[in-house]
Parts: structure tokens; sequence; C-alpha cells
């Protein structure tokens, strides 16, 4: 039988293309692999990945409608980073002017974690590894 081998990406579509092109290489250090504009769709698909190969297609839509994500709503919840320590990137992401809520511990498995947003309110997590 074939098994799932783990994410291959997550697909965000943005209200700002610069705007979230930028948080997600400049601040969440994202490279890019691929950005093509597609005239037809009058869209833009940002191929973006991480180190160990997770991925983000980052697509701008003219006039997409709003998604509800608060109060919590069915669908996905949020996405959620590894890091190494939350304090740490908590400062880093402070100080690019990027609001973090307070650090919790998680009550399974005694890690920490804290939760923001990237430019369009979508919830993201980082969850120290």
């Amino acid at each position: 039988m074939s098994r799932l081998k783990g994410f291959h990406h997550v697909a965000i579509i943005c209200s700002d293309y610069p705007r979230s092109k930028s948080f997600y290489t400049d601040i969440l250090g994202f490279s890019i692999l691929a950005e093509n504009y597609r005239e037809r769709r009058q869209s833009y698909k940002l191929d973006l990945a991480l180190p160990d190969g997770s991925q983000i297609e980052l697509f701008s839509f003219p006039n997409a409608p709003l998604r509800p994500s608060r109060p919590e709503a069915r669908g996905l919840r949020h996405l959620a980073f590894k890091v190494d320590s939350v304090e740490k990137y908590c400062r880093y992401l402070n100080a690019k002017n990027v609001l973090t809520e307070p650090i919790r511990i998680d009550e399974y498995t005694g890690r920490a974690f804290t939760f923001f947003s990237d430019p369009d309110g979508l919830p993201l997590e980082i969850y120290e590894i």
C-alpha cells in the first residue's frame, strides 16, 4: 500500500501580492523557487520553500472573497512552523513589527508555542521542536 510521505505545500491566496511576498521572503525567510504571472487569470503564483523542503504556493486573485477565521470556523485552523526557540523567534518577529501572542506551553507535549498573523490575518503558529 502506498503511504503519504508528508506535506509538499500549502496554498495561500493573498490580497496584496507585493506585501505578502515581502512578508514570506524577507521576514519569514522563504526562498523563491518560481514566480509566474498568469495573464489570463490576472494572478501571480509564487512558489516558496524553506530549507527542509516545506513549500508555500502564494497566489493573488483579483477580488478574492474573505475567509472567516475568527471566531474559529470549520476548515484549516492555522499553519504551524517549527523553530528551535519560540522566545527568540518572537523577539525576531517583534523587531520586524510582527505582533505575536503571549507564549504558551502545550499541555500535552510541554513545548512552547505562540501565534502571529500574516498580512491578511492568516493565523500562523511557531512551535518549538
